[in-house]
């Protein structure tokens, strides 16, 4: 009980003595926390006119372009370096990215041939160019060797141009040899890769007399594995007239498809073995049958492709 009662006078002793500090307190002014200066019972004051704009500035000395020189430079001012036709000093023109030169000989086909009389032969099939990326010059050669005798060969000497990415036209000569007398033709013809990675070519070819004809050939190279690789070919030959004396005639002349798997050793070169259909056709045939040959011939194949 004494306890309690000491806690209640120290409690009542606790709230006189705040009592009569907040009566000697002054009275707070707020007057001191008025509005922003001008504000009257919370109406916002008018706003000021605007600033009147700021006079032009006087333009500065020396700042004034009227006076610049546009006439030529003199003599000696330029570097001699700066541009074509000039004298590029002792390091020279450099090469751009694009405008350099490269080579390549490719020996597609250099093959052993075995037909059903169990006659054999050897076929070459080889092409070099040098050049750049939209113009070259292309050498491309194809015969038969029998007996080391030439049966038959065509050589071309043509001039690639670039008209579209993986298209090439190319205009030349072309001359044929072999067993009868040989013949000469202007050649013009396109070549390049087609959808789906077809190689394709067409060559036109004008020669004497009047003579006209048509190379028509197409390949695809299947990777069976990143080193076995099998190859379809297929080739068409037409002329405009018949050629007696070499054992040609007018029109669809010969057809070859063959089929070819080839193993990389490096990609360099690449030993393969294949198959090879022919046949010629129409006059052609005509002119094989009288002299007893066939007219269609399946033949084993083996040999080599390499470049460099």
């Amino acid at each position: 009980m004494n306890q309690i009662g000491i806690s209640l006078v120290a409690a009542l002793g606790a709230t006189g003595v705040l009592a009569q500090t907040a009566a000697t307190m002054p009275e707070m002014d707020h007057s001191s926390h008025n509005m922003m200066p001008g504000m009257q019972g919370g109406a916002m004051p008018a706003a000021k006119p605007a600033t009147p704009a700021q006079p032009a500035m006087a333009p500065q000395e020396g700042s004034s372009m009227t006076g610049m020189q546009h006439g030529s430079s003199d003599k000696g001012t330029r570097s001699p370096d700066y541009s074509e036709g000039q004298d590029f000093g002792p390091l020279g023109r450099e090469k751009m990215a694009d405008d350099l030169n490269f080579s390549q000989f490719v020996v597609e086909r250099l093959e052993h041939v075995r037909d059903r009389d169990k006659q054999t032969l050897t076929v070459y099939d080889a092409r070099a160019w040098i050049g750049g990326d939209y113009n070259r010059l292309v050498v491309k050669a194809e015969g038969e060797v029998k007996s080391g005798r030439i049966q038959e060969s065509r050589t071309e000497l043509l001039w690639g141009h670039a008209i579209a990415p993986f298209w090439d036209t190319q205009l030349g000569i072309r001359h044929d040899d072999g067993g009868g007398p040989g013949r000469t033709w202007a050649a013009v013809g396109i070549e390049g890769l087609a959808p789906y990675w077809f190689d394709v070519e067409a060559t036109a070819y004008l020669g004497e007399n009047g003579r006209t004809a048509l190379r028509l050939g197409a390949s695809y190279e299947a990777l069976l594995t990143q080193k076995l690789i099998l190859q379809p070919r297929f080739e068409a030959n037409f002329y405009g007239k018949a050629d007696p004396a070499n054992e040609i005639g007018s029109g669809l002349s010969s057809t070859n498809v063959s089929l070819r798997l080839r193993y990389e050793v490096s990609k360099k070169f690449a030993p393969y073995v294949g198959v090879e259909w022919s046949n010629k056709h129409r006059g052609t045939a005509d002119f094989a049958a009288a002299a007893g040959e066939r007219t269609r011939d399946t033949r084993l194949v083996a040999g080599v492709r390499f470049w460099f």
